[in-house]
């Protein structure tokens, strides 16, 4: 199971990542901040306050915390596709970008 090793907040929301594997990116996560738990949250103070808990999920003092492994999953898509979009950009290697991604 993935661990985060570090993790800073960021204006806007933005959790930067980086996971005991290597894996690192930025995630948006205004979107989740709704409802009694996670509303909250919406105070950029209380965000700023964010942390790792001894399970290596991302938390803050008020009891809230994300699944660090759905963390692990949407920052590795994205470092993915990230990755593809590179590839197809050089029109010589959108062939082997295509075939990597289909698998």
């Amino acid at each position: 199971m993935a661990k985060v090793v570090s993790v800073t907040a960021k204006p806007g929301y933005v959790l930067a990542l980086r996971f005991d594997d290597g894996i690192a990116g930025d995630i948006l996560i205004a979107d989740r901040l709704f409802g009694p738990s996670f509303e909250p949250l919406r105070d950029e103070a209380l965000f700023a306050q964010v942390t790792i808990d001894q399970f290596g999920a991302v938390s803050w003092g008020n009891g809230v915390d994300l699944d660090p492994q759905a963390l692990y999953v949407r920052v590795r898509e994205m470092s993915l596709e990230a990755g593809y979009k590179a590839m197809a950009a050089d029109e010589e290697r959108e062939k082997e970008a295509k075939d990597w991604i289909d698998g």
